[in-house]
């Protein structure tokens, strides 16, 4: 590229926080983060809008901070998306070779794949992505590229990930109300995927699990890419919640002490240490037990872990995740939250960030919180520059292969 792209910003409405990241994409293809906003969100619930006017308030706020630290005027995003709402599944699409010299090209590759990703969803739902798995030409599977490959027939395998359509096109509504453009919008774990996983996790298969405050996303890479996608609409808050009805505490004082004291495995050999708790919100002050807050939070994540692993085998995917289980994301400062999910899924499992792959900012980019949005950062980054340099016919599988696999379409 002769000059730098135009900056990208991505958003973030989460069930926690706003938040805004504003990259510059300098033509040597870094990436260097120049400024971000972020704001406490009021009127979402499990990453789902509940109060428009409030999550607008959020939403503004954060861009506005973002703006100041940047110093850019901030016209279009790309906003990133969740739920519990969001589903994913496998179609398989066919085309005959029709070419005199029955030899795979693009036009051909092009038809399989638009007949793989024509499916009958529910009416209210809409394709977020749809990522290529696997071809097979005649009867040979596992193709990676057929193209210039003789054969008679090819097929295709492609992961459609999709959602409920008003849920997603309010998230979208209030990002344009807040005076900005939503140039995509992009799974959320899809990005904590492309923030955190290098070229080599992805071949040797990799469980990414991004631990929210409202959901838990979690993409399976297998086979050299996606092979399985989705979300719980289960997250930190969750804990904090069964922290504040089990021990009998307002909501602020569970989350404190989750956070200062809280632990996802049991330690018996502090079962007997007190935590003192001062008066606050009409609660009267109080002891409680370290060993009942741990049992508390155990009980939620090995639930939470147990209910991803069952996924994971009920698709015979374990023994495809050479790389194990890679966790980013704000819960994974909860205290022994790896050495737990590492004794569920029996696989090594790994802390990780997006910060390697950025430069500016250091601090910003180092938190776990932030792999998604830096995630969708890169995303953008890769679509601006397909758009300033237009590929190569024969090119047409590998768009975006290096972000999430064999291939990706955006579903519109």
């Amino acid at each position: 590229m002769a000059s730098s792209l135009p900056p990208i910003v991505c958003l973030e409405v989460g069930t926690s926080h706003v938040r805004v990241l504003v990259a510059e994409c300098p033509p040597d293809g870094t990436l260097v983060l120049t400024g971000g906003g972020i704001a406490p969100t009021r009127g979402v619930r499990k990453s789902e809008i509940v109060d428009f006017d409030n999550a607008l308030a959020s939403v503004k706020a954060a861009l506005r901070q973002a703006e100041e630290n940047a110093d850019v005027e901030i016209r279009q995003v790309h906003l990133m998306v969740t739920g519990g709402h969001i589903r994913s599944l496998v179609n398989r699409g066919t085309a005959p070779v029709l070419s005199a010299e029955r030899v795979v090209g693009p036009a051909e590759i092009e038809d399989v794949m638009r007949n793989a990703r024509v499916l009958n969803l529910p009416h209210d739902r809409e394709v977020l992505h749809s990522i290529n798995q696997n071809f097979t030409v005649d009867d040979q599977t596992g193709v990676l590229n057929p193209d210039g490959m003789e054969a008679s027939r090819l097929a295709v395998e492609v992961l459609i990930i999709h959602g409920v359509r008003n849920r997603l096109r309010n998230a979208v509504r209030v990002a344009e109300e807040a005076g900005v453009e939503v140039v995509d919008t992009v799974f959320s774990g899809l990005c904590s995927a492309l923030g955190v996983l290098t070229v080599e996790q992805k071949e040797a298969g990799a469980l990414v699990l991004d631990l929210g405050a409202g959901t838990t996303e979690y993409v399976i890479y297998a086979r050299k890419s996606i092979a399985h996608a989705g979300v719980l609409a289960v997250g930190g808050d969750h804990v904090t919640n069964d922290i504040a009805v089990g021990l009998n505490l307002p909501y602020p004082a569970a989350e404190k002490i989750k956070c200062l004291h809280g632990s996802a495995q049991v330690d018996l050999g502090r079962r007997s240490q007190i935590l003192t708790l001062p008066a606050e919100a009409g609660f009267e002050a109080r002891q409680i037990r370290l060993h009942d807050l741990n049992v508390i939070i155990h009980a939620r994540m090995e639930e939470l872990f147990q209910l991803i692993k069952a996924e994971v085998e009920e698709r015979r995917l374990q023994h495809l995740l050479g790389a194990g289980v890679v966790l980013t994301g704000g819960g994974v400062n909860l205290s022994e939250v790896s050495a737990l999910a590492q004794r569920v899924f029996d696989l090594p499992c790994t802390i990780a960030s997006a910060g390697a792959s950025v430069a500016g900012l250091a601090d910003l980019a180092a938190r776990p919180d932030c792999a998604a949005p830096i995630g969708l950062l890169r995303y953008a980054q890769r679509s601006l520059q397909k758009e300033h340099e237009p590929m190569p016919k024969n090119r047409v599988v590998r768009w975006l292969r290096d972000a999430f696999g064999k291939g990706v379409r955006h579903g519109g």
